[in-house]
């Protein structure tokens, strides 16, 4: 026997309904933004760490080329990110999620956008960029990550620049992936890892996305799989 009949009919028809306040409030707010390049990274990033000053002249110079930068409205890495981009004088999108712990809203975005649901905050993410810069950080980064890698692998949205930044941190992930998900297992393509551009350079990480852009041009529409 069923017994969340009763819950469902009172509980389930309302949150769909906030679920779809959110796409249509976020998709609202972001519409005019061009596209953009979404930086990810740890919320407990002092702002001492050589990350988050990297993430502030990465911020920045995007800001400069005219690229918007998305991250998800936190402190850390996210705040620096921000930072730069409105340093630089650009759009600083911060997509903000509730959490109950650790998760504020930095003030350095100048396009703030509040969620409730992490899966909603993660389209938009995507929906708006054109690529994606992975910082240190912890487990949202992680699923970010592969999440993004997961969309590209499987063709369902173009094949975006996937840039990691700091090899010291990266470099044992990748060298997992490869021997754990490669080789002789094949969990993944032997082209697969290719996907992923591993630096510690800010120039670098920047000349990629610039290269990109110039190669393909701007995208006409929304990536296929939110069209």
């Amino acid at each position: 026997m069923n017994n969340h009949g009763p819950a469902f009919t009172k509980e389930d028809p309302w949150r769909i309904l906030r679920i779809m306040g959110e796409f249509v409030t976020s998709f609202e707010a972001l519409s005019h933004v061009q596209p953009a390049v979404t930086v990810f990274g740890s919320a407990r990033t002092a702002p001492r760490d050589p990350y988050y000053r990297a993430a502030v002249r990465l911020g920045e110079q995007l800001a400069k080329y005219g690229l918007p930068v998305i991250t998800g409205g936190g402190p850390g890495i996210m705040a620096a990110a921000n930072q730069g981009a409105a340093r630089g004088r650009g759009t600083s999108v911060g997509l903000n999620i509730e959490l109950p712990h650790e998760q504020k809203g930095n003030g350095f975005a100048n396009l703030p956008v509040n969620f409730h649901y992490f899966f909603s905050r993660k389209v938009c993410f995507v929906k708006y960029s054109i690529a994606f810069v992975f910082l240190p950080g912890g487990f949202g980064t992680l699923d970010e990550l592969f999440e993004v890698l997961t969309l590209v692998q499987t063709e369902r949205i173009p094949k975006f620049p996937l840039i990691l930044f700091g090899k010291r941190h990266w470099s044992g992930l990748l060298r997992w992936m490869k021997t754990g998900l490669g080789g002789r297992h094949a969990f993944i393509g032997p082209d697969d890892l290719k996907l992923l551009t591993l630096t510690d350079e800010v120039d670098e990480a920047v000349a990629v996305i610039r290269e990109y852009l110039q190669r393909v041009g701007p995208p006409a529409t929304v990536p296929m799989a939110f069209s």
